[in-house]
């Protein structure tokens, strides 16, 4: 096998050729590093260092030859920039944690390390994970690799970049309220959130407590399988809120039929607002599925709406919280010019906090003050738990509920200018299953406008993963949008 065929393969490509000693861990990692470093121009990557990960790969080709090589073992990934690493910086895109190094891994993290995986670096995104552009992250933004002068989505965008351009076979994201799902569908590739809890949030740097949950990028369905069964599995130890669920392979049933599939197709989802062009591509692949079995169902999330408003309270005062820790006192940025204590924390965030984390800050301080927590914190929690039962009355009728990720495909970088409530919209179709707390998924369905890439979103009902990757696979295998790169990669 020739070394520039290497990021052709997928995961499970990649991982049999390792363990049938095809190729080696080291020369796999040298060439996703080789190739990382000449398209720097995207700026998917915040930080590598080839001595680290050559390492890395050493010891898992000792392990191969060993024969105690893990599932994963030689596989090479690279992380969302929010997972701390004690080999690499963790900034979370910020300022605010510039050169931060953590002493220990995420939990994500080392699982996936034992299962043999390689690091090949961290991955840039949006400000603790607020944006849905990667253009509020503090180094640079992230660049389209399908056309460079739009956004890759955010906050994953550089995971879905490096993905979409071959720079790693795949990568972790974070998702809060579509974090994983956009950006997956604006680079054509595929990308899972978890139920919440499913995969711990140890070692994530916290944006909404109640709504962060870790996944994976990838280009296919059978890779997100392979990469999300090492991945979660309960840590009570380190995270209260990772469930009590056993950790399970995920692939053991994608091949399974999926003749007589009830997909729901909610009205809410196809509305004014949804573009003509992604329309047309989520209905061919609606279309696609019934010529494999499946049928249609008519649905409603009455309240799919509302999810903009409640999401834009929640999340942003569960963020004032949680970012309440970033003073200047014991890590991360100190201003060096300040008088008192007082200024010296007012300074410290100033200097450290980019605009949309200020905005959203502000935001949640405002809804958490007393004389309005009743009547915006409160309201929103219980419309929330609305939208969550919206779900689970839809769940009576259909198995997997089927949609566009977004109402358009990637925008212009800039594109929306400093109209924030303009990337707030875009996320009007990722926020229920976020707040409900389900799996969802976007996988490429087709092109639309500029000839950019249009993902279909799967959600399903709690820990129902395995049906969504099956499914997902199935019209993998009777199509070949995830097959396709961009011209040039």
């Amino acid at each position: 096998m020739q070394s520039i065929d290497l990021h052709d393969l997928t995961v499970a490509e990649l991982a049999a050729s390792l363990r049938d000693r095809k190729v080696s861990a080291v020369e796999t990692a040298q060439h996703f590093l080789n190739r990382a470093q000449a398209q720097a121009g995207l700026g998917a990557f915040l930080d590598t260092d080839e001595a680290v990960t050559l390492r890395q790969a050493r010891a898992a080709d000792a392990r191969l030859a060993a024969g105690t090589a893990g599932r994963l073992e030689g596989v090479p990934m690279a992380h969302k920039d929010i997972f701390v690493t004690r080999d690499f910086a963790t900034t979370a895109g910020s300022r605010m944690l510039a050169g931060y190094r953590s002493p220990f891994d995420a939990t994500v993290v080392s699982r996936l390390a034992d299962a043999g995986v390689v690091t090949l670096g961290k991955l840039n995104c949006d400000e603790f994970a607020m944006g849905s552009a990667n253009e509020n992250s503090a180094f640079h933004p992230v660049k389209n690799p399908w056309d460079t002068s739009r956004t890759p989505g955010g906050s994953s965008g550089g995971s879905a970049a490096a993905v979409a351009a071959r720079l790693a076979p795949a990568a972790t994201g974070t998702d809060t309220g579509g974090s994983i799902r956009q950006p997956a569908s604006f680079c054509g590739i595929t990308g899972i959130k978890p139920t919440y809890g499913r995969a711990s949030r140890y070692g994530m740097v916290a944006f909404a407590s109640s709504l962060d949950q870790a996944g994976v990028l990838a280009r296919t369905a059978e890779d997100c399988a392979l990469l999300l069964s090492s991945m979660c599995g309960p840590d009570p130890d380190r995270d209260s809120t990772s469930l009590d669920v056993p950790a399970e392979d995920f692939t053991r049933t994608l091949d399974a039929d999926i003749n007589g599939l009830r997909i729901g197709v909610p009205s809410e989802f196809f509305g004014e607002g949804l573009a003509p062009d992604v329309r047309a591509a989520v209905d061919a692949a609606l279309k696609q599925y019934e010529a494999l079995g499946a049928r249609l169902v008519p649905i409603s999330l009455p309240r799919t709406e509302l999810s903009i408003p409640v999401y834009y309270i929640i999340a942003p005062a569960e963020a004032s919280s949680n970012l309440s820790r970033f003073d200047g006192v014991k890590f991360g940025h100190r201003a060096k010019n300040f008088t008192d204590l007082t200024d010296m924390y007012e300074q410290t965030r100033a200097e450290g906090f980019g605009d949309e984390v200020k905005r959203r800050i502000m935001i949640g301080t405002y809804v958490l003050s007393h004389g309005y927590y009743d009547a915006y914190y409160l309201q929103a929690q219980k419309i929330r738990r609305m939208i969550a039962d919206d779900f689970q009355q839809a769940f009576k009728d259909c198995d997997v509920i089927a949609g566009p990720v977004a109402p358009t495909v990637a925008w212009e970088l800039g594109g929306h200018g400093n109209d924030p409530l303009a990337d707030y919209l875009a996320d009007v179709f990722t926020l229920p299953a976020s707040l409900a707390g389900l799996p969802g998924m976007s996988l490429p369905v087709g092109f639309g406008a500029r000839n950019l890439p249009v993902g279909l979103q799967l959600i399903g009902n709690h820990l129902t993963e395995a049906r969504l990757l099956n499914v997902a696979h199935r019209f993998q295998q009777a199509t070949d949008w995830h097959t396709r790169r961009p011209q040039g990669i």
